[in-house]
């Protein structure tokens, strides 16, 4: 099988700021179809820990009020309050 990067994971290092974030995310994208086992799919795994833990520090994904959540989930599914409200 031919190898289609030269892969050394020892110079991978932390994220610390966007750009080596970008930088990282645009050397995953390739990485996808690697083959489990490769050397490939090493520095996969290694980059998706790596950008993981920045994005977990850095860009936290806040969870929603409930009542705004459940009005999201409402208005994306065609709901309205009337399609909730018992019949009598």
């Amino acid at each position: 099988m031919q190898q289609i990067f030269e892969v050394n994971v020892y110079d991978l290092q932390p994220i610390r700021d966007r750009e080596t974030h970008r930088a990282a995310l645009t050397e995953i994208e390739p990485l996808f179809d690697a083959p489990a086992g490769t050397p490939e799919f090493d520095r996969l795994e290694i980059l998706v820990i790596l950008v993981e833990a920045y994005e977990r520090e850095h860009e936290p994904i806040l969870l929603p009020e409930p009542i705004e959540a459940i009005i999201y989930y409402m208005e994306s599914s065609g709901l309205t309050r009337q399609d909730l409200e018992p019949a009598m």
